[in-house]
């Protein structure tokens, strides 16, 4: 099957069934967002937890849009200060200079990438047969390879490894975690955060104070000083004012503590999410049939907006929402 395929097919599945045979989230009053859209040109082509790579070779990341035009066929994988990572259909991983705006060294690893980080010297990264690494720049060498357990169907949303000081936190596709000491790296920790068969790859990663918090679509976990677990098929996780808010494919969004206890819950009967963020003191969350919810942190108060059905994908990036060839400014919607 085809690099851009494999992702670009379970994305699509993953709008379709969600809803499929199901009733709608139909809300009785809502209020147009007109005045807080504006237009985007551009089909997506790859999408992970980091960006959106469009069929233009434009590409929007975590905060806002990219600062170069990729090659034809190449996407957007993450970046550093320095540094960003595109990969392409026949494994190669190239490091585009932001200063020179072009390749400054291309890595052959024959299966397609589908996450990478930089962090000084090293790659760390993750393949298409979930398979995963650490490569040091300076030598031109693997410090560490191994292969984890084969897959046929992961969620789009692939998480990005991160970095915890001297540690390289890992996200297989598989629902594990691996942590390699990168002064030491042939000592590897593994935490297994889902064991489910299907669609089971890690597909949030992110860190809050001293703990991780890691999310499959069927679970969420967090990991370090205080650890909690959360089993009730998971939408989307968001992280933000010193709290997790986990949207629930039974459609509630739930406010947890860093520690995953229960906080606050709010339910919209029949909505299926497919954006759920934290932004400025305020949660949103998107419905695939064209809802999006606006609450406060605590989630007593909300507004309901019609944004129209998503297509094509949902994409958070800095204060914006991405949703096919619009761009929803959440600024501009009111509580």
């Amino acid at each position: 099957m085809k690099y851009l395929s494999w992702i670009g097919i379970v994305a699509l599945a993953l709008l379709a069934t969600g809803c499929a045979g199901k009733k709608y989230f139909e809300p009785e009053n809502t209020l147009s967002a007109a005045a807080a859209t504006t237009a985007h040109a551009g089909k997506s082509t790859y999408l992970t937890r980091d960006g959106v790579t469009f069929d233009n070779g434009t590409y929007i990341n975590k905060t806002n849009q990219g600062s170069l035009v990729l090659g034809q066929g190449d996407v957007y994988l993450g970046e550093s200060p320095s540094y960003i990572l595109v990969g392409s259909k026949d494994g190669t991983l190239s490091l585009m200079g932001k200063s020179a705006k072009k390749s400054v060294k291309t890595i052959a690893f024959h299966v397609p990438v589908v996450s990478a980080a930089i962090n000084n010297n090293t790659i760390v990264y993750l393949l298409q047969d979930n398979t995963f690494g650490l490569y040091q720049l300076s030598t031109n060498e693997k410090l560490i390879e191994s292969k984890s357990d084969t897959t046929y169907a992961v969620d789009a949303r692939i998480a990005s490894p991160i970095f915890v000081d001297n540690l390289a936190v890992i996200p297989t596709l598989d629902g594990k975690l691996v942590i390699v000491d990168m002064q030491s790296p042939e000592n590897a920790k593994v935490i297994y955060v889902s064991s489910a068969t299907n669609l089971n790859n890690i597909i949030h990663l992110s860190r809050i104070g001293n703990l991780l918090v890691t999310a499959t679509p069927s679970k969420v976990m967090t990991v370090g000083s205080s650890e909690g677990e959360f089993d009730e098929g998971i939408s989307e996780v968001a992280v933000g004012g010193n709290a997790i808010y986990v949207f629930t494919k039974a459609g509630e969004i739930i406010k947890f503590s860093p520690e995953l206890k229960e906080l606050a819950r709010k339910k919209f009967k029949f909505a299926h999410f497919s954006v759920g963020a934290f932004y400025r003191g305020r949660v949103y969350a998107m419905d695939h049939q064209g809802s999006l919810i606006v609450l406060d942190q605590n989630l007593a108060k909300y507004r309901i907006y019609d944004v129209d059905k998503v297509e094509d994908f949902a994409f958070v990036s800095g204060g914006k929402i991405y949703k096919d060839n619009d761009v929803i400014s959440l600024d501009k919607l009111g509580l």
